[in-house]
């Protein structure tokens, strides 16, 4: 071979490279000049036997459960409201109308009929029993549905204690019923004006906090009263939630990203009760709920980065031996649990305690 052709089969020439973005050198011999792509780093990982679930994410609004009306039992000049966001319990005054105060009890029942000696019988009778029993003043009371001597006793009892008129009978108006504690949200009528029986007086919630998420009505045959949820906090937290109420009614919303009312889906509200604390944060703070649709107790379960894609939309994973070998594992997927990043896997020679290939952190 001549000097030149030497010269030629060490030189450096320039080639094209598709997708660089430019020009790289490269040797006679077809090399790049560059030293190949280091393989990423990885780490391994075990598999394990585990519960797995997948789960439907939802939005929801934390505030309080439960929405709950007040309205005037009686005619009068109403002289006294509560403040927002005061918590009344059994036996506060809800109102003051004329200068006596509505008082407020527990129980579902409205007012509509006078408490008093000869009337009927009721399930009213029983709530307003249980009522003055739970706060001190059933000295002697049978709880039942028969307004007795023993009833009116206690009635003049309270009456005395709340500063009424003692006469042993409730006129409507002197009592209102609700659920539970309530927390004032908004006034419906105004100090000084003059209320009607039926008149709304004010309006609040329950005074535990709860999650409401507002569902596709076709999503609501797949919940259930009961359901256990996960609720991401404001801050990132987790905490463990339950499902306490369905709506049986689909709601238009008012307003919304999606355009005027009308122009938006129709939803169905659902009450979440969460574990433990949630005093620290904000009324109206957004969160994510995370419902489980379907889930398989102790299956075998493998990180999610230890699946590698196939051709055909097949997986599998690489098994790692305690000396060092690797063995390719296709892989039949099961539920992918997206809150723990986990699959459940099944395969050939597939054990607990094996060790697969993932991503090292970082990598």
């Amino acid at each position: 071979m001549g000097r030149s052709h030497k010269a030629a089969a060490g030189a450096v020439v320039l080639v094209a490279t598709a997708g660089a973005g430019g020009w790289v050198a490269a040797d006679a011999r077809g090399g790049t000049g560059q030293a190949p792509p280091a393989p990423p780093a990885t780490g391994t990982a075990e598999l394990v036997r585990t519960d797995v679930a997948s789960r439907r994410a939802l939005a929801g609004t934390l505030g309080y459960a439960g929405t709950y009306t007040v309205d005037a039992g009686g005619p009068g000049t109403l002289t006294r409201l509560p403040s927002i966001g005061t918590v009344l319990v059994r036996g506060a005054a809800a109102y003051e109308v004329d200068g006596a105060p509505v008082v407020l009890m527990y129980g579902a029942r409205p007012v509509w009929r006078a408490f008093e000696p000869g009337m009927t019988d009721g399930a009213d009778v029983r709530q307003l029993e249980a009522n003055l029993k739970a706060l001190g003043h059933g000295s002697g009371l049978t709880v039942d549905r028969h307004f007795s001597a023993a009833t009116a006793r206690a009635v003049r009892r309270w009456q005395r204690a709340v500063h009424l008129p003692v006469t042993g009978t409730i006129p409507p108006g002197q009592v209102v019923f609700v659920p539970g504690p309530l927390r004032v949200g908004s006034h419906d009528a105004t100090v000084g004006g003059q209320l009607q029986p039926g008149a709304p007086v004010l309006h609040g919630t329950g005074d535990r906090r709860a999650v409401t998420a507002q569902v596709d009505p076709a999503q609501v045959p797949s919940l259930r009263v009961g359901a256990q949820v996960i609720v991401t906090m404001p801050d990132g937290s987790p905490r463990d939630g339950r499902v306490t109420a369905i709506g049986t009614t689909a709601v238009q919303p008012a307003t919304g990203q999606d355009g005027p009312a009308g122009q938006q889906p129709p939803t169905a509200p659902v009450t979440i009760a969460v574990a433990g604390s949630v005093g620290e944060f904000l009324d109206q703070s957004t969160v994510q709920v995370a419902v489980t649709q379907e889930s398989h107790q102790q299956v075998l379960a493998a990180p999610v980065t230890a699946l590698h894609a196939l051709p055909g939309a097949r997986y599998e994973v690489v098994v790692v031996t305690a000396g060092g070998g690797r063995r390719h594992v296709p892989v039949e997927l099961g539920v992918i649990d997206e809150s723990t990043n986990v699959a459940e896997v099944s395969g050939p020679g597939l054990a607990e305690g094996q060790r697969v290939e993932v991503p090292r952190d970082g990598s």
